[in-house]
């Protein structure tokens, strides 16, 4: 008892910390997680209306001899989650995928190689999602120049989306303190793409600073938009040459903070005495 009591007040340590910096890489994350072993199915239900359609693109596919294929579809090596009747398929989040591409980062998937991956949610994300890991280049390798994405598995809410590359010249990734109160630039941008891609269902109310790192050799910062609603979509941009790196849905932000809450919960009628 005692030995499961430190392991959870551990878990949730990172946990709470991780909550304080922005990741991008959450399916490069699931794939690590499925390849060791670590993910833990969380049993997720819904009440989807009758009424909800998913739009999907009419070319995706995976069968390549299909003359309409423009990109190759297949499930990730590291795939360890089955997808219930309930849930898209893989064919279908991959449409939804792409059609996030298109509409957020402008890209187009002719040519490209998009591995999926299912799971049925995590303890520290209890929500069914698929994600998609997207290259030009066969090979998956961490320094390829990737476009992932986490969405819902049964609506295909968009969860998470980023884009990482690594850069051809050395830069520096330290801690800029200066960025804490002149951020102007990178929450104009970030604005202005909320505001265009359409990732929030009321007008931007205000823009905060959120936190600095760095994914592989780019360094990065984040900043929240926070609509007139309540709504907060985290943004990141790179603080080498201020390209858009990806963004965090309020949707996404609300299931990570109930489950750390959850967490909590558990760790404070934890008897440590024992």
């Amino acid at each position: 008892m005692k030995r499961r009591s430190i392991l959870i007040l551990t878990a949730l340590t990172c946990a709470i910390i991780g909550a304080g910096t922005i990741f991008f890489n959450s399916a490069a994350e699931a794939a690590v997680s499925a390849k060791a072993g670590q993910v833990e199915a969380i049993p997720t239900s819904y009440q989807v209306p009758d009424s909800m359609a998913v739009t999907l693109p009419e070319t995706e596919t995976k069968e390549e001899g299909n003359t309409e294929v423009n990109y190759h579809v297949s499930m990730d090596s590291f795939n360890t989650g089955t997808p219930t009747d309930m849930d898209l398929t893989m064919e279908e989040a991959a449409g939804m995928g792409a059609q996030y591409l298109s509409n957020i980062y402008g890209l187009d998937l002719e040519g490209a190689y998009v591995y999926m991956m299912y799971c049925p949610g995590t303890e520290t994300f209890p929500r069914a999602f698929w994600s998609g890991d997207v290259l030009f280049e066969k090979e998956q390798t961490p320094e390829s120049t990737r476009w992932t994405y986490l969405i819902d598995a049964v609506t295909g809410e968009l969860f998470d989306i980023c884009y990482g590359r690594q850069l051809d010249v050395s830069v520096p990734l330290g801690y800029d303190a200066s960025l804490e109160k002149d951020y102007g630039i990178y929450a104009e941008l970030a604005r202005k793409k909320v505001e265009e891609c359409k990732l929030m269902n009321s007008p931007v109310d205000r823009v905060e600073y959120n936190c600095q790192g760095y994914s592989g050799n780019d360094p990065d910062i984040a900043v929240d938009v926070i609509g007139e609603n309540g709504e907060i979509v985290n943004m990141s941009f790179s603080r080498y040459d201020q390209t858009f790196k990806g963004c965090i849905t309020d949707t996404s932000r609300r299931i990570s903070e109930s489950a750390l809450d959850n967490l909590a919960g558990e760790v404070e009628n934890v008897d440590f005495s024992q």
